[in-house]
Parts: C-alpha cells; structure tokens; sequence
C-alpha cells in the first residue's frame, strides 16, 4: 500500500492530570469506526510521553483532550516536542475545555484545530480528511 493509500495513524492523548476521558474514548471510537488507525493513549501521559508515541507509532496526527484548563501548557508542549523530533510534519489538533480567546494562541504555537464540546465526529472527521495527510516515509 502506498503512502498516499493508506489509512491516517491518528493518536488521541490525554496529557496531564485530567481524568475525564469519556470524551476523548467517544471521539478514538468515532474516529475508528470512520476507517482511521487510532492509537488511544489512556488518562495521565506527560506530553514527553505522548510525543514518544507519536515516533513509535509513525502517526499523521496527534488529538489531544484536556479538559483540566491546561491546554496552553501541554498541547504547545507537544508540539514543540514533536518538532524536536523531527516530526515537524505531524498534525496536532484539541478538544476539550479551551475558550475561543486560547484559540489564536494555541494556532501559533502549532495547534491547527481546537474542537469544543457538542463538536461531532462527522466534523471532527471531515476535518481530519480536510487537512491531514498521510506523512511520507523515506524509502
């Protein structure tokens, strides 16, 4: 199967202390079921831990979940630590509780998407299809 072929690795995190997860299994479900490979992470990965992941498993994209109110901290944080990496081609995008005035700064620490509550997964998915690409891998 070529690159351009292959379904989307997407890993959905849940960083932090936040132990709310019931939102975050709903949308790896939803996002299984519309043909994607989801890596789902469990409650309490530190984002050195989810950037990890995202290397192992060789993912297009990283979903992160925080619902705790530190989004400006550890989805930024995974960014940065994805691009150390080398992983600068990696789409990250959020959910979760982040009011709209977090939006612009987390777009300019690298955050493409922040999904809110009532978001649905027909949305979410089509903006996954939208907007990420499967990465090319050196031969």
């Amino acid at each position: 199967m070529s690159n351009s072929e292959r379904r989307l690795r997407i890993i959905v995190a849940k960083p932090g202390l936040d132990g709310h997860d019931r939102g975050a299994k709903v949308v790896a479900r939803g996002l299984r079921d519309a043909g994607f490979e989801v890596i789902y992470t469990g409650l309490h990965q530190t984002p050195e831990m989810i950037a990890r992941t995202a290397l192992d498993e060789d993912v297009d994209a990283v979903g992160v979940s925080v619902m705790s109110g530190a989004h400006l901290t550890l989805m930024p944080r995974i960014v940065e630590l994805l691009r150390v990496q080398g992983q600068n081609d990696v789409v990250v995008f959020g959910g979760g509780i982040v009011p709209e005035e977090d939006f612009a700064v987390l777009a300019k620490n690298g955050v493409q998407k922040i999904f809110t509550p009532g978001s649905s997964i027909r949305e979410i998915v089509s903006w996954l299809e939208a907007n990420v690409k499967p990465r090319v891998k050196p031969e």
